[in-house]
């Protein structure tokens, strides 16, 4: 317990900004899935508390997710009440932490590097056009839709058009001098003070608060729709909760929107927890099964008091990586934070304007979509550009889940083709031995080794005993996908710490 706080210096900073960033969001996506505005907040102070301690991730959030929002929304007109819907959550928990016992978490293991990259570059250009209306001040559609066709009728694009006819200059203003203060944060200057310690997502939060009671009575007022708004002014916390109806369990409606929860809410968490652990600087590895628990575990509870259905999400995540998290910590520091701040301050919290939070939003999407993401995946290869630049357009004008599965399906196309064109080919098992005369272990790749062999290649990794020696063999491989090689410099880090010692002999030849 005591090794959670080793870094808390750096953790509850973090915690803070992801904190302010997850208040919104999580009233967003309950505004978009046509719940309670509260049953949000439940998701997400369950989802850094409950799923944060479970969890084996050291940098992942957890919270309601945009891409349940349709289900959601559908579910509760088809089965006529909220309270049924909770019924669903919790059933789907149950079923999470099956998938877990069951060792589920592998799923991920068999995507390609360059789709969860694509992923995130696409979520990345999604936070940018997401936030470009509410940093002029039209803020129709709620913090939280990320999907290309919106609630409010519109789509990404035609809101941004919208936006420019409703421009609020105190938004503007609020924003252009957020992003300048977000910029020279970073700066020398700033980071060898004092400052340093602050950060900078908290000072444009706590400047946009400012502007905002010293534009009050003026012509550039910010009203309450430009706002935060928690939504439980006025009411007592028993008002707040809502509980599950289990009057109608022979009700088959109720088991299929279970599954479906269940299914897409762990397929959404898994990819985004190797998504986060790519992010993760210190490139540490969150056990798949055990992630499936734990958000079952949170999905049960939350469904429990009246919350959302919560996955891992990378927004968050993304979050918190950029504002120094170092473990999981920062996550539980968030959680907390919601759940004292919508009983003790709420009324500040509806002073924060949503243009400084777009601002940080910008710095957010801008590292995870950076053009140097998409210079490096096109050097890489013709062959690795194609599926990264699938991925990313259809989970930009689609949603997550089938840009993803297209991206999967262009890299499988490619990975067939490829195995046509090669001639030759023997040896099509990747194999592990030990050799006790040497006392090591010794594995062996096949000639053609596609991103279908790095599931494999991990199970494989994960046999190797602490203390010993490890020859990856690669010299008879006449090609390699890149996740291969991506999975053994991540191991590296693991080898340190349970004293294994590489050896890597190299491909005689590579081809594209």
């Amino acid at each position: 317990m005591f090794s959670l706080f080793k870094t808390w210096k750096a953790d509850l900073p973090a915690g803070l900004v992801v904190f302010l960033i997850a208040v919104p969001l999580c009233l967003g996506i309950a505004l978009a899935s046509e719940a309670p505005l509260f049953s949000g907040l439940i998701s997400g102070i369950i989802g850094g508390i409950v799923v944060g301690l479970i969890s084996g991730s050291s940098i992942g959030v957890s919270g309601p997710a945009a891409g349940l929002t349709a289900i959601v929304a559908t579910a509760i007109h088809d089965l006529g009440s909220f309270e049924l819907f909770l019924c669903c959550v919790v059933i789907a928990g149950f079923i999470q932490i099956i998938l877990g016992v069951l060792k589920a978490g592998f799923i991920s293991a068999f995507f390609p590097n360059v789709v969860i990259k694509g992923m995130l570059a696409a979520i990345g250009i999604i936070i940018i056009l997401k936030q470009l209306p509410h940093a002029i001040g039209y803020d129709k559609d709620p913090e939280g839709d990320e999907n290309f066709f919106q609630v409010d009728g519109e789509n990404t694009f035609s809101e941004i058009v919208n936006s420019l006819n409703h421009v609020t200059p105190a938004a503007v203003v609020i924003t252009v001098a957020s992003m300048i203060v977000l910029i020279l944060w970073d700066k020398a200057f700033i980071q060898k003070t004092f400052l340093r310690l602050v950060p900078g997502p908290l000072v444009v939060v706590l400047l946009g608060i400012v502007f905002t009671l010293c534009l009050q009575g003026g012509p550039w007022e910010l009203i309450a729709e430009h706002r935060v708004d928690v939504g439980v002014s006025g009411k007592s916390f028993s008002e707040l909760l809502t509980f599950p109806d289990f009057s109608q369990m022979g009700n088959s409606k109720i088991y299929i929107v279970a599954v479906t929860l269940a299914v897409v809410a762990s397929l959404e968490t898994l990819l985004s927890v190797d998504a986060s652990d790519k992010l993760d600087p210190e490139k540490r590895l969150t056990p798949g099964n055990r992630e499936l628990f734990a958000q079952g575990t949170g999905n049960i509870i939350s469904g429990l008091i009246g919350g959302l259905p919560l996955t891992q999400v990378v927004v968050r995540s993304s979050a918190n990586v950029n504002a120094g998290g170092k473990s999981k910590l920062s996550t539980v520091i968030h959680g907390i934070l919601i759940a004292v701040a919508v009983v003790s301050i709420p009324g500040a919290i509806n002073f924060i304007p949503y243009a400084s939070l777009a601002a940080i939003l910008f710095m957010v999407g801008y590292k995870l979509a950076k053009p140097k993401v998409f210079v490096n995946v096109y050097k890489s290869g013709i062959l690795q550009f194609i599926p990264f630049m699938v991925t990313v357009i259809f989970v930009v004008f689609m949603d997550l889940l089938t840009g993803v599965a297209l991206g999967l399906l262009a890299s499988i196309v490619i990975t067939i083709v490829q195995r046509l064109t090669l001639k030759g080919v023997e040896k099509k098992e990747l194999v592990l031995n030990e050799n006790e005369a040497a006392e090591e272990w010794h594995l062996q790749f096949p000639d053609f080794t596609s991103f279908a062999k790095k599931a494999a290649m991990i199970k494989a990794l994960n046999k190797v005993p602490d203390n010993s020696r490890l020859k990856i063999d690669l010299s008879n491989v006449k090609i390699l996908a890149s996740d291969i090689t991506d999975t053994i410099d991540e191991f590296h880090g693991t080898a340190a710490a349970k004293n294994i010692d590489i050896e890597v002999i190299p491909q005689k030849s590579t081809f594209n």
